[in-house]
């Protein structure tokens, strides 16, 4: 029953109506400097904050509750303090603490040549490392 156009003009009224009786978001607590750094661990590059937790590849012959220092560090700072490396920040090393060892999802390897009798299923599990980032040296 309604018209195209006039469908158009009440959902842009009504948007208009949305954005003027919504305050605007305010912080709760004021922000806090922190560190940031662009790392590069297991063949991945992450960025990433003291207590962030990280899902990566597994560190071989490592133990749950382990610390892992990396000093393959790209950047670190924010804003003033940026710094970015060539590639790599010599005097930079970031900590972390392993958290545990586990094996990610199965992924199912199906090969298959029609009409041709071809058939081969393989699974694969990927061996992972949760790590926790506790601190930042730069």
């Amino acid at each position: 029953m309604f018209h195209p156009k006039m469908n158009q003009s009440w959902r842009r009224g009504l948007t208009a109506n949305l954005s003027l009786a919504l305050p605007t978001a305010r912080p709760l607590i004021s922000r806090l400097p922190f560190m940031k750094a662009t790392i590069k661990t297991q063949g991945q590059q992450f960025s990433v904050s003291e207590g962030d937790i990280l899902i990566v590849n597994r560190y071989p012959k490592t133990e749950a509750g382990a610390t892992i220092e990396i000093k393959e560090v790209l950047t670190t700072g924010e804003g003033e303090s940026f710094r970015v490396g060539a590639p790599f920040l010599s005097d930079a090393s970031v900590t972390a603490k392993l958290l545990e060892n586990k094996r990610g999802k199965k992924v199912i390897v199906f090969k298959k040549k029609k009409r041709k009798g071809y058939e081969r299923k393989r699974g694969h599990r990927q061996e992972l490392s949760v790590i926790k980032i506790e601190s930042i040296r730069a």
